[in-house]
């Protein structure tokens, strides 16, 4: 069964035009007969050689990544309050803490901070020069943001965070970007730093993305795993692996779904669909399951895998 679309915009690209509506549900997005075929066409997959080169420089890729485009290529995120009620906070409000994995160059962070005047917000990203862009910005104040930088996969966020003190999580177009067999050791770190009953919500891309559907041949490295030109990866999240990944880490699943919009562009006459998986998942008081501490001595295999978040300028809602 497919999900009727409705149309939509991407806002970074002044060419395409908005629509106000979005469809959401548990169906992931039909393929024409075309694009199936393209899919199961593309069979072979990046070679060990260079998928460990690429595990070993993900670092230094999104740093050249921020080089390249500075502070100019996300536009700023003014619709997560929209979609995650949670965010919304007022004068009258106890002080909330917020942490925000993969948090750029702050496109998300910085309208909370001016929309949500209750928020406290630890920040991190993977990338030393993106949080060194985040403190340069006029509107940093350490009395409201702390930002450091961290591999999700590697650095105990409890070194930073004292444990337990979140109570909220916000990952937009972060886990994507992890290798899907280190994506546990992430969730379980968060797992570490939020309060039983503290929130993640959670946004990035769907099964059957357009993103996905354009990838060439030799660019997957595994099923529903490719790299870009730049050497940065994306996942793409069917909403049962989603949803898996999190209850096995000690979360409960309150929302998951396919966020389905369609991103048309008059001047070249394309309509193109885009799915997103969105989620909100809560931590368990009563887990048992084993939480493995992150070590602060890794391995050489281990120094230069991390978090990092989205890259196509299509993601925004």
């Amino acid at each position: 069964m497919s999900v009727p679309r409705t149309t939509t915009t991407s806002t970074s690209e002044p060419t395409h035009i908005e629509a106000p509506y979005q469809t959401k549900g548990h169906h992931a997005r039909t393929l024409t007969k075309e694009e199936q075929k393209k899919l199961d066409k593309d069979c072979n997959v990046v070679s060990e050689f260079k998928q460990n080169k690429l595990e070993k420089e993900a670092k230094k890729n999104w740093d050249l990544f921020y080089k390249r485009n500075s502070t100019n290529f996300y536009k700023d995120r003014h619709w997560t309050t929209r979609e995650f009620e949670e965010l919304k906070t007022d004068d009258n409000e106890e002080k909330k803490v917020l942490l925000e994995v993969g948090c750029g160059v702050g496109n998300a962070l910085f309208p909370l901070l001016e929309e949500s005047p209750s928020l406290f917000i630890y920040a991190c990203d993977f990338s030393p020069r993106a949080v060194q862009f985040v403190k340069a910005n006029p509107s940093y104040n350490q009395d409201r943001l702390q930002a450091f930088q961290c591999d999700l996969t590697m650095d105990p966020l409890c070194e930073a965070i004292p444990q337990c003190n979140v109570d909220i999580v916000t990952m937009i177009f972060v886990l994507s970007a992890i290798h899907p067999d280190k994506m546990s050791k992430a969730i379980k770190n968060i797992y570490s730093v939020i309060k039983p009953g503290g929130v993640v919500l959670f946004r990035d891309y769907g099964l059957y993305d357009h993103a996905m559907l354009r990838f060439s041949s030799g660019h997957k490295l595994a099923d529903n795993f490719y790299v870009r030109q730049d050497g940065t990866r994306a996942y793409y999240f069917s909403e049962e692996k989603l949803s898996k990944i999190f209850t096995d880490a000690g979360f409960d699943v309150v929302t998951s779904e396919y966020v389905l919009r369609e991103t048309v562009n008059k001047k070249e006459g394309l309509c193109v669909p885009r799915v997103f998986v969105q989620g909100k998942f809560i931590k368990r008081t009563d887990y048992t399951g084993n939480h493995t501490t992150l070590s602060t001595n890794p391995t050489v295999d281990e120094q230069d895998e991390g978090q990092v978040h989205e890259q196509d300028k299509g993601e925004t809602s």
